[in-house]
């Protein structure tokens, strides 16, 4: 395991406000060794809610915690907050990141996960000139490499074979980082994860959708026969990760994450109609008659999965959640939030938020 141990004072989290990122700030500012503050940069797109860290702002707002309405696309503002906050670490999660979506429309993903990394490097670089008590880190996915068969497991040897527009501009933004790194000296870390569920997950995901349906008894829409194959890693154990990276990671190292937990979407899908049914006191061969097959999506990678042996031998890390219990708690979690999840899909969140959040 690495001595190696970081200081993080100034943490600029961009994409704070999605799924993934405001459960990362909730940890951080949680983390009995951390005392600094968290700048949150988020555009509030459609993913973006601040209602996600409601009790965060609660807690820490305008102390430890500030939220920053800002585009990364825009490369003044972006160079301005660094300069004001003197911001000394960047945790870069903010992607447009449905492959559905990036199959429709891929130029939105081009603009953010491509040009807007770029901005995020350069304000760095700019900024940080010199320096080598700073870091930057960036959060991507497995799908830059594109898919597996039924054996074989993706590491940080792995070569890239994205498939997707969206894989594919996630791959690019893990090329720019690393070169900015090479080129220019600019401290970095990556980090490519497997799929991430829990709280807080926009409902275009599979997870919350099929939560979502069974209660409304809608159908529940599976890609092809069902087989393709996806490593799931509760959001908690994907924020320890990189944690454990920011403070100790090698500089200029990749570092992939995942939950080493491999279901079928079928089986997955079937999986959640036991716990929901478990939970709502409800029939499980209800829900597991709305299962309805969908034309499978262009392209659709078989399967992902994660060797994390460097992770877990270098930095010590191990994933905490079982599958068993991460899941129970996600569908209790939707269950026990129907405000959040009406918010959700209405778009009241955005009135509350206009109403609670002073957004400069």
């Amino acid at each position: 395991m690495t001595e190696q141990s970081r200081t993080l004072s100034n943490v600029l989290v961009t994409g704070g406000a999605g799924f993934i990122g405001s459960n990362f700030i909730r940890f951080l500012l949680s983390d009995e060794g951390f005392n600094g503050k968290v700048f949150n940069l988020d555009s509030l797109t459609y993913a973006g809610n601040l209602e996600n860290l409601r009790d965060v702002h609660d807690e820490h707002g305008g102390t430890r915690y500030h939220f920053i309405e800002a585009d990364i696309r825009d490369f003044e503002r972006v160079d301005e907050i660094f300069a004001k906050y003197e911001i000394d670490t960047v945790v870069h999660f903010a992607a447009e990141s449905h492959v559905d979506r990036s199959i429709v429309g891929p130029r939105a993903f081009i603009e953010t996960n491509i040009i807007g990394t770029v901005n995020l490097l350069e304000a760095a670089r700019a900024r940080w000139a010199g320096r080598d008590d700073v870091l930057f880190h960036h959060v991507s996915t497995d799908e830059v490499f594109g898919s597996l068969g039924e054996t074989g497991q993706f590491n940080e040897s792995t070569p890239y074979d994205p498939k997707s527009p969206y894989s594919a501009s996630k791959a690019s933004s893990d090329h720019l980082v690393r070169a900015w790194g090479h080129t220019y000296g600019l401290p970095f870390t990556i980090s490519n994860c497997s799929n991430n569920y829990g709280p807080y997950q926009f409902p275009e995901k599979m997870i919350p959708v099929m939560i979502m349906n069974m209660v409304d008894r809608k159908p529940l829409p599976v890609y092809g026969d069902g087989s393709n194959v996806r490593d799931w890693l509760y959001v908690d154990d994907h924020s320890s990760a990189i944690l454990r990276i920011m403070r100790s990671g090698r500089s200029s190292e990749t570092y992939v994450v995942g939950g080493e937990n491999e279901w079928q979407n079928l089986k997955l899908v079937g999986s959640l109609c036991t716990i929901v049914a478990e939970e709502t006191k409800g029939d499980a061969d209800e829900l597991l008659d709305l299962i309805t097959f969908v034309t499978d999506r262009p392209g659709h990678d078989l399967r992902y999965a994660i060797d994390c042996t460097k992770t877990k031998s270098e930095l010590g890390w191990t994933q905490r959640h079982t599958f068993a219990e991460g899941l129970r708690h996600t569908v209790r979690w939707y269950l026990d939030n129907p405000t959040w999840v009406n918010h959700i899909r209405s778009g009241e969140y955005r009135k509350w938020m206009e109403r609670n959040y002073d957004r400069r």
